[in-house]
């Protein structure tokens, strides 16, 4: 039901999703009641209608003189999206600064964001009549004798009004006998697929023998693809199949955060340990005590990849109340599977970043796993990070926080070292098993005795080599797509760029079907036969990406199983789940991939690493580079060595000397730490203080950087000595498609005032609210 009866005093503030809007204030719908708060309404703006969610509704008159019109029509009798679940939306919007119609825009699933009242799937189901089966139980088989002596492979039957006699086809009466065994009777699409076309199934409809109808299905994620339950480290079978007892650290690290949890109070608490340590049977058995508890669990994830094998093993631990939430589902199976949890038929929610918003009441427990991992930042906005806003959501819902990695972001361990966090730390692997041995290669060398094309260093060549002997399996890793990441003319020295970003294209595929495609703005275009700046034919390829590591491995291993796993391999539908299921059954002897290969995984016969180019990353102008690479060298490393084999890693590096590169060696996370905040310290960076990046987008360098300064110089003036400005500086991807970057950093100990300040400077120039990119606690400052 709504809300009280309709009362022309009320004000209605909605949400509406149009970049750059607040919220927007409208009376009640003339004559009806008021609408709840989380209900979907039709409000006029401007010329047109649009589809909002309401957010509050006040018992006060419209502000004198103001021209506030009603709304149109209101969707939903009561709360589409749950109270709660608005108010943490607000929250988001307000604290990375973006328009509250976005915000709220990121809660809903796909087919309701138009204002679709019902967005089900619907099969027509066909089902047989009692005219149907009077027939078959009076008709006289096909192929015996009929009344009239012939043999022609027909029933017949007296049925109906004044006795009349029905014919039926063999066809016609295998189709009643089949439906006469079903009594909520068949999908057509599975009749069509047994050989019963439409038409039969139509002309029985006719003589009133069969009949149709529509039924709501649930699109099921689970149903296609999902590895089996304990596919993953995350259940610790023993060799009876049963489930390993925890190992003391395990038993000792739950026995605390059980006592967490119970307290039904907010806290927040890391568990840091190391790759193999059997981190996901704690969050298993802390969400069974949850649940039984009477309260529900959120699990978050960082990357689509890792969705799967986490939901099939929390489905086999809890049965069917368990619903998934990604973007890689269909807009069909991710609205059903939010419908579910909408009415409260779910107790454990698995998703990435967006499932935080998930309609889920009553929770008592949400994980974050891999909770360094920059994938839970979103690039769009709301430019929200998915584990702070799941902190929130626990604060407000009294909830446990289990923020889980084997290399904590530096924020998050400094909280947790300086006891605003929990700490819990597993230091070994389960059953005592050794870390990975970890190698380091000074590619220099490898290039002084082998030319600059070497891409396998002879340890590593050798090192597949030997795992293919020995019929175990192999990860490759290079974190960059592509054949190769550049073209260039040995003429006149010129780059065949992307003429909308100022980035080279990178070239992929081999031979005849060889494209340059920009990874930003997605063009494309043949890979030419000569140079576009002076018609020289002697064109070349430079550096390498995951295509060319591909062919090198199989070039190295002939016979060796090759695969691939990054975006570009995955684009079908069902095609990561595959690679991943294949590998993970032993029919793929190497992986080849970039970061999704890197993390989150358990393959228990992989006993060899191999990393190409570690210090890819190292070169980008970012202050997080040496976290990251450190972050992502310990957690593919850790890939290895997790079954009864010991495992080994091989480090290619140009740079084998970085602290980074060193102490991921010796997988020395606090070594790390605190090398790494001494960094941090002195450049003021966080964990020390807030950081604002502000992109201004323009059509020319000149007007971007002239437009940027003007931004700078109000944040300066009306935040004076509180925050520090950094620029207008060229951004480090200083155009992209079709447009300059120019870039300023605020930098401070107050986010509120530098959000506040930034956005007056920004709302003083009108025509810079939809040029200017504001993000608040940027993972990247590129």
């Amino acid at each position: 039901m709504c809300a009280a009866s309709s009362s022309r005093s009320a004000l209605v503030r909605v949400a509406v999703p149009v970049p750059g809007l607040d919220l927007l204030t409208y009376l009640p719908p003339p004559g009806g009641p008021l609408p709840h708060v989380g209900a979907r309404v039709i409000v006029p703006l401007g010329p047109r209608t649009v589809t909002g969610i309401v957010v509050s509704v006040a018992e006060e008159p419209p502000p004198a003189g103001a021209l506030v019109k009603p709304i149109q029509r209101v969707l939903d009798e009561r709360a589409f999206v749950p109270a709660d679940v608005v108010a943490l939306a607000r929250w988001t919007a307000e604290y990375y600064a973006a328009g509250p119609g976005q915000a709220i825009l990121a809660v809903l699933p796909p087919k309701t964001r138009g204002g679709r009242a019902d967005a089900h799937k619907t099969l027509r189901v066909a089902a047989i009549t009692p005219a149907g089966r009077q027939l078959l139980r009076g008709a006289t088989p096909g192929g015996g004798a009929s009344p009239g002596g012939r043999r022609d492979g027909c029933a017949r039957a007296q049925v109906g009004r004044g006795g009349a006699r029905l014919t039926l086809t063999a066809g016609q009466r295998a189709t009643l006998d089949l439906l006469a065994d079903a009594p909520g009777g068949l999908a057509t699409p599975a009749l069509a697929a047994r050989g019963f076309a439409p038409g039969a199934l139509a002309r029985l409809a006719r003589r009133g023998l069969i009949a149709f109808a529509a039924t709501r299905v649930e699109r099921d994620p689970f149903g296609d693809g999902v590895p089996p339950a304990g596919a993953d480290a995350g259940v610790q079978p023993d060799a009876a199949g049963g489930t390993r007892p925890l190992t003391s650290e395990q038993a000792g690290a739950l026995e605390r955060l059980r006592a967490l949890a119970e307290a039904r109070a907010f806290r927040v608490a890391l568990v840091h340990g190391v790759t193999g340590s059997g981190k996901t049977e704690l969050y298993l058995r802390l969400a069974a005590g949850v649940r039984d508890g009477g309260r529900r669990v959120l699990m978050l994830v960082p990357e689509i990849a890792l969705t799967p094998a986490l939901a099939a093993i929390v489905r086999g631990a809890f049965g069917g109340r368990v619903a998934i939430q990604h973007s890689g589902l269909s807009d069909g199976e991710r609205h059903d599977q939010w419908q579910r949890i909408r009415r409260g038929e779910v107790d454990v929610v698995v998703g990435t970043r967006s499932a935080v918003f998930a309609p889920l009441q009553d929770v008592g427990l949400i994980v974050v796993d891999e909770e360094h991992d920059g994938s839970y930042k979103q690039e769009e906005s709301p430019r929200y990070n998915g584990r702070d806003v799941a902190i929130v959501r626990a604060q407000r819902a009294g909830a446990l926080v289990i923020l889980g990695s084997a290399t904590p972001s530096m924020e998050t361990y400094h909280r947790a070292t300086s006891g605003k966090y929990e700490r819990v730390v597993l230091e070994r692997r389960v059953l005592d098993r050794p870390l990975a041995g970890v190698a380091v290669v000074d590619m220099r060398e490898e290039y002084a005795a082998g030319g600059a094309g070497v891409i396998l260093s002879r340890a590593l060549a050798a090192a597949l080599r030997h795992r293919q002997d020995r019929r175990e399996q192999s990860l490759v890793l290079l974190n960059r797509r592509g054949f190769a990441t550049a073209i260039f003319c040995r003429q006149c020295a010129g780059t065949i760029d992307c003429p909308n970003c100022c980035v080279s294209l990178v070239v992929h595929g081999e031979g005849a079907s060889r494209r340059a495609r920009c990874h930003y703005c997605n063009y494309s275009a043949r890979v030419p036969a000569a140079c576009p700046h002076c018609a020289g034919p002697y064109l070349e390829q430079a550096g390498f990406g995951t295509e060319r590591v591909e062919a090198a491995v199989r070039a190295a291993c002939p016979g060796a199983r090759v695969a691939r796993l990054d975006r570009d391999a995955i684009r079908r539908k069902g095609a990561l789940l595959d690679v991943i299921a294949r590998f993970r059954d032993g029919a793929i002897d190497v992986l080849v991939g970039t970061q999704m290969i890197a993390k989150g995984h358990d393959f228990p016969r992989v006993t060899l690493v191999g990393v190409v180019s570690a210090d890819v990353g190292l070169g980008v102008a970012d202050f997080r580079a040496s976290e990251r690479t450190f972050q992502l060298l310990t957690q593919v490393c850790g890939r290895a060595g997790r079954g009864a084999a010991p495992g080994e890693a091989i480090v290619q590096t140009l740079h084998p000397g970085h602290y980074s590169i060193q102490l991921a060696r010796r997988q020395d996370y606090p070594a790390f730490y605190e090398r790494e905040l001494a960094f941090r310290r002195a450049m003021r960076y966080p964990p020390f203080t807030a950081l604002v990046n502000a992109i201004v987008r323009a059509k020319t360098l000149g007007a971007a950087m002239d437009d940027a300064a003007d931004v700078a110089e109000r944040v300066r003036q009306a935040a004076g000595s509180h925050v520090r400005v950094l620029g207008p500086a060229p951004a480090a991807l200083s155009r992209l498609r079709g447009e300059y970057r120019v870039q300023i950093l605020l930098k401070g100990g107050n986010r509120r005032l530098m959000r506040e300040v930034l956005q007056a400077a920004i709302a003083a120039r009108p025509d810079l609210g939809r040029r200017t990119v504001v993000d608040v606690d940027p993972q990247s400052v590129t």
